[in-house]
C-alpha cells in the first residue's frame, strides 16, 4: 500500500508541478495570437482573459500519467478520446474569441464520440447487483453503452456549465476529484480498474488544484470549454473505473452525490430554460453562482460557498460508503 500512495503523490505532484510552469507560457501566447475572453453582458470580467488554460490542464495529466502508468492500448484510447474533447472545446472557444458562435452539434457529436471510445476500450457501466438477492444483474451491451455515455456526457456538460466564475470549476473538480480519490482508494480490494482510478484522480487534483493558483479570483486565465470539458470527462470517467463497477445500490449514489452540486444545479437550469422554451445550450445567467452574485454575495463570498456546499456533499458521500460497509 505505500508504494501505491507514493505513486499516486508523485502523479499529483507532477501534474501540479507541470501546470504551474506551463501556464504562464499558455497565457502569453494567447495573447499574442488574441484568444482571449472578451467582455459582454454576460460576462463578470471586464478586461480580455487569456481562455486557453485547458491546453495546460491537458498536457500536464497525461504527462503525468504517461510516467506513472507508463503506455498501453487502454492508456492510447483515453489520450484520443480526451484530446478530442479538448479540440473541440478550443475550436468553440476560438469562435467565442472572435465574437461568433459555434454550432452545439458538432460539439455534441465529437462529445459523444469521445464517450463512445472510452467505452469500447471498457470502461462501461456493466450492470448492478440486486440488493436483495445479491445476485449481479448484467446489463444489455446496449444499455451499458447508453448508461455509459449518459454519464461521462453529463458529467462533462455539468462541469462546463458551471465553469462561469473565477476558481468555481477548478475548486470543484479539486474537492470531487479527491472524493473520488478517497473511495477508489477503499474500492482497491474489489475493483481491478480502482487502481488506475486513484493515479487519475490524484493527477486530476494536482492540475485542477495547482491552476486555481491562476484562476482564483481576480482570474489571470481562463480553462475555457476545453478545459472545464475535459476536467468533467475525466471526472465522469474516475467515477466509472473507480466506483460504478463495484455495482451495488450505494456505489451509484456515491458519484452522483461527490458531484452533487453542478449535477442538481444544472438539472435545475435545464428544466428552467425548457420550461420558459430557450435552447438547453444558450447560455444565460440561471446557474447558481449567477443567482448568488445577483443577491449581493462577492465573487469570493460565491466561490467559498460553493466549495462549502461541494464538500458538504461529498463528505455525505463518504459517510453513506461507509455506512454501508458496515
Amino acid at each position: 500500500m505505500t508504494d501505491l500512495i507514493i505513486k499516486d503523490a508523485l502523479s499529483f505532484l507532477i501534474s501540479f508541478v507541470l501546470v504551474t510552469v506551463i501556464t504562464p507560457y499558455i497565457q502569453r501566447k494567447s495573447i499574442e495570437i488574441g484568444f482571449v475572453d472578451r467582455p459582454n453582458p454576460r460576462k463578470i470580467h471586464s478586461y480580455p482573459i487569456p481562455v486557453t488554460g485547458g491546453v495546460a490542464l491537458f498536457v500536464a495529466f497525461f504527462i503525468s500519467q504517461f510516467l506513472i502508468r507508463g503506455f498501453s492500448r487502454e492508456f492510447l484510447g483515453f489520450f484520443i478520446a480526451s484530446s478530442l474533447i479538448l479540440a473541440i472545446g478550443l475550436v468553440d472557444d476560438w469562435y467565442k474569441s472572435q465574437g461568433k458562435e459555434f454550432s452545439a452539434l458538432p460539439k455534441f457529436l465529437v462529445q459523444i464520440l469521445a464517450c463512445s471510445i472510452v467505452f469500447f476500450m471498457g470502461i462501461q457501466i456493466e450492470g448492478i447487483t440486486n440488493p436483495f438477492t445479491h445476485k449481479f444483474i448484467n446489463f444489455p451491451v446496449w444499455f451499458q453503452y447508453i448508461a455509459t455515455v449518459i454519464w461521462l456526457f453529463g458529467v462533462t456538460t455539468v462541469i462546463n456549465f458551471i465553469d462561469g466564475i473565477d476558481g468555481l470549476a477548478a475548486g470543484i473538480t479539486t474537492i470531487s476529484g479527491t472524493t473520488l480519490y478517497f473511495v477508489a482508494l477503499m474500492n482497491l480490494s474489489i475493483i481491478s480498474t480502482a487502481r488506475v482510478s486513484t493515479y487519475m484522480a490524484a493527477a486530476l487534483v494536482g492540475v485542477a488544484s495547482a491552476f486555481l493558483i491562476f484562476n482564483r479570483h481576480p482570474a489571470r486565465i481562463f480553462m475555457g470549454d476545453s478545459g472545464a470539458t475535459f476536467l468533467g470527462f475525466v471526472l465522469g470517467t474516475i467515477a466509472v473505473e473507480g466506483t460504478f463497477k463495484v455495482a451495488t445500490v450505494v456505489s451509484l449514489i456515491v458519484p452522483i452525490l461527490t458531484l452533487g452540486l453542478p449535477i442538481f444545479d444544472n438539472l435545475f437550469v435545464i428544466f428552467k430554460r425548457i420550461k420558459e422554451g430557450k435552447p438547453i445550450y444558450k447560455a444565460d445567467k440561471s446557474q447558481v453562482h449567477f443567482r448568488l452574485l445577483e443577491a449581493g454575495l462577492n465573487q469570493k463570498q460565491t466561490v467559498l460557498f460553493l466549495y462549502l456546499v461541494s464538500i458538504c456533499f461529498s463528505l455525505t458521500s463518504l459517510i453513506i460508503m461507509l455506512l454501508a460497509r458496515r
